[in-house]
């Protein structure tokens, strides 16, 4: 079985985290002076229960982020998009979501959502056929909308605790829970290798070009906020988000 994740682009990250301790040290231009436990008052709680026992460790990584962002990823982005039409940029990333409804289907059924279920499994077989292979996507317009499931989510439906925040070198904030969903979720699709990358050997180009449309479709870019307190409002909002999508 090949690697799930795109050698080069693990290459790069690796090479990245070796520059980390010396980045980590410097503040970017523009980083905030201050500290939210600065303006805090005695005895108050200013935060949500969020767990964060790595926060020094975290802080460096979300800094780390921010150099490979914007030194590496997002001039990576601006090259795809200067070359790629954006017709065609549609169509790929048209194609990706067709792809990622195989785990919104699987995910769907382990939590026992037979409409979540049965919608993306129709719009898998809608888009692969009469979208040809995803590349267009007529079920959104037949009323089928995706349906984003992953299997964080589907631990956190039955219960399991977020566990620890967490911040992943280059994909970002997350905790313990999404962090092992994360990895459940490639190694399922890697088992089911619906683009047959066992015999095709397109996986490297398949992980760079997803990377790249997906970082494309984010519009968040590191210390650009204009808060003073932008990496704790980052955590919150991250956890306010997974709480909400695991309760719908």
């Amino acid at each position: 079985m090949k690697p799930i994740m795109n050698r080069a682009l693990l290459s790069s990250i690796l090479i990245a985290l070796a520059m980390l301790t010396g980045c980590a040290t410097t503040a970017p231009v523009g980083e905030a002076k201050y500290r939210l436990s600065d303006f805090e008052k005695p005895g108050t709680d200013a935060e949500l229960d969020i767990s964060d026992p790595l926060e020094p460790l975290n802080k460096s990584l979300y800094r780390f982020n921010y150099y490979f962002d914007s030194y590496f990823f997002i001039p990576l982005v601006d090259a795809y998009q200067f070359v790629i039409p954006d017709y065609a940029e549609q169509r790929i990333a048209s194609f990706f979501d067709n792809i990622a409804d195989i785990r919104n289907t699987f995910n769907g059924a382990l939590q026992l959502k037979p409409a979540s279920t049965g919608t993306s499994l129709s719009r898998f077989a809608i888009n692969s056929t009469v979208g040809v292979f995803g590349l267009w996507d007529p079920a959104s317009t037949w009323g089928l909308q995706r349906q984003d499931e992953d299997f964080g989510q589907t631990l956190g439906h039955y219960g399991v605790d977020n566990g620890p925040y967490l911040v992943l070198p280059v994909f970002g904030p997350s905790n313990l829970r999404d962090t092992s969903g994360l990895l459940v979720d490639g190694w399922v699709f890697s088992r089911i290798d619906p683009l047959n990358f066992e015999k095709n050997d397109l996986d490297t180009s398949y992980y760079a070009l997803y990377a790249i449309t997906t970082r494309k479709r984010e519009p968040f870019r590191y210390y650009k906020s204009g808060s003073p307190f932008e990496y704790e409002f980052i955590r919150l909002l991250y956890a306010a988000k997974r709480q909400l999508q695991v309760a719908k």
